[in-house]
């Protein structure tokens, strides 16, 4: 029997190859309001992220979550995506 291939993914934060199932979907959606996507369905365009603050807070340093969106980010919305990302490690 044939194995499946494991879909890989980029973490934004520290560039890293990694299975799709272990990084945080960041996604903007289609009305420009930007959050982090636990079920990995949400619509809009999205970016991976490790499950960690410090990849997050490297992504929003070197500006990689605004490449990948084609938009700016405001200070609200980085630090409510560090709130969320809090929030999940909190609940694991």
């Amino acid at each position: 029997m044939k194995e499946k291939k494991v879909p890989m993914r980029m973490c934004v934060g520290c560039r890293e190859m990694k299975p799709k199932k272990e990084l945080l979907r960041v996604v903007r959606s289609p009305e420009g309001a930007v959050s982090i996507d636990v079920t990995g369905r949400k619509p809009g365009r999205g970016a991976y992220v490790c499950h960690s603050a410090e990849c997050l807070k490297k992504a929003i340093k070197q500006r990689q979550l605004e490449r990948a969106f084609e938009c700016a980010l405001g200070e609200e919305t980085h630090a409510s995506l560090l709130r969320e990302l809090e929030t999940l490690e909190a609940e694991t």
